[in-house]
């Protein structure tokens, strides 16, 4: 294991999250809540500085880090007056506050994609979804697929994907590696129907149709389309997200969750292609990080954010031991969560 590896690991995850916790603490600040800390890491502080009533600090552990508000749980808060802590501030302040730290991730991610594309000058469209080849003896040549034909839906285990380019031929894929594949297809002026069975290609490590994707084309842009271009990329990131979740949800593409393993290893793969690829990872994270905390779960902001919400339409507070009972559910689920992808990672390790 490359130590400088590690340290590319500890800084690309640093980044997003300081910026996520510069979300809270700049919006707690606006709206007068006492912040006594804003730390960097977790565990013990090495420094520290005091500026106006908050302590800056940076702690031993590298990963992580918090805005410690006054009002929450932890926090030394006897000579506050309640209307400078987080529980004292109106609802929709609260609301502001908890979801300010998903809104910069999310704005970091907007800011890469744009800047990534105005550095590149140039953007690869997607190839259209049609069949440039066919692998001879593949699953699609007995199936009875040829080149030129232009894929219009895929259909596995009744869950259909209409195909409007050929990424979204490879994303179908990816959730269902090996069931039956139902493919219509237009051929001229016929709509065609063929059942297709993925196998398994020991060369690239994968399940395989067997058809290839016709040459992208490149085009050169301007700083102003690279904004244009920079924001679709944001939206489709955001889409590719949700659609995940609602699979996942369904227990759909688990196989593919990673954890902190997964990351380091693609985040190894990003360092050493240079830095390009290091800001397009950092910016798929925060936008990850970003939706992923804006999920109505307790211990995530969307769960806080979901229980001031609900106090507000049902016209009472939360007892704290309800709310410390949903937090901790919270914390098992997530823990629970992570375990299990990091068994994930494993198995592709040992695949």
């Amino acid at each position: 294991m490359n130590i400088l590896n590690i340290i590319y690991f500890i800084l690309i995850l640093s980044v997003i999250i300081i910026i996520h916790e510069i979300g809270h603490l700049m919006s707690a600040k606006y709206f007068n809540v006492y912040c006594e800390e804003f730390a960097i890491g977790m565990g013990p502080r090495i420094l520290k500085k005091k500026i106006g009533e908050t302590i800056y600090s940076i702690r031993a552990f590298p990963l992580g880090g918090f805005v410690a508000m006054a009002g929450e749980e932890g926090v030394e808060n006897a000579d506050i007056p309640f209307e400078r802590t987080i529980k004292g501030i109106c609802w929709w302040k609260q609301v502001i506050i908890m979801a300010a730290g998903a809104i910069m991730n999310i704005l970091l991610a907007w800011g890469l994609f744009i800047s990534i594309q105005a550095i590149q000058g140039q953007v690869v469209l997607p190839s259209e979804a049609i069949v440039e080849q066919v692998v001879s003896g593949s699953a699609a040549e007995m199936a009875g697929i040829k080149a030129g034909d232009r894929i219009l839906s895929i259909t596995s285990d009744s869950d259909t994907s209409e195909i409007k380019n050929y990424d979204d031929i490879l994303e179908h894929f990816a959730y269902y590696p090996q069931e039956v594949a139902h493919l219509e297809i237009q051929r001229e002026d016929q709509i065609l129907s063929f059942d297709v069975q993925p196998a398994y290609n020991e060369e690239l490590e994968k399940y395989v149709i067997g058809i290839t994707a016709p040459k992208p084309q490149i085009k050169d842009i301007t700083f102003l389309e690279s904004i244009t271009y920079g924001t679709q990329k944001l939206w489709d990131s955001t889409v590719s997200i949700f659609t995940s979740l609602s699979k996942l949800i369904k227990g759909i593409g688990v196989e593919n969750l990673s954890g902190p393993i997964g990351i380091y290893q693609v985040s190894t793969q990003a360092v050493s292609a240079g830095m390009l690829p290091i800001l397009s990872l950092i910016a798929l994270l925060s936008l990850n990080i970003g939706i992923f905390n804006l999920l109505p779960l307790p211990v995530l902001d969307g769960g806080r954010i979901f229980i001031v919400l609900g106090e507000r339409i049902v016209g009472r507070k939360l007892s704290e031991k309800a709310e410390t009972a949903i937090m901790m559910t919270g914390v098992v689920l997530l823990v629970g969560l992570m375990l299990f992808a990091t068994f994930q990672d494993v198995l592709r390790i040992f695949n």
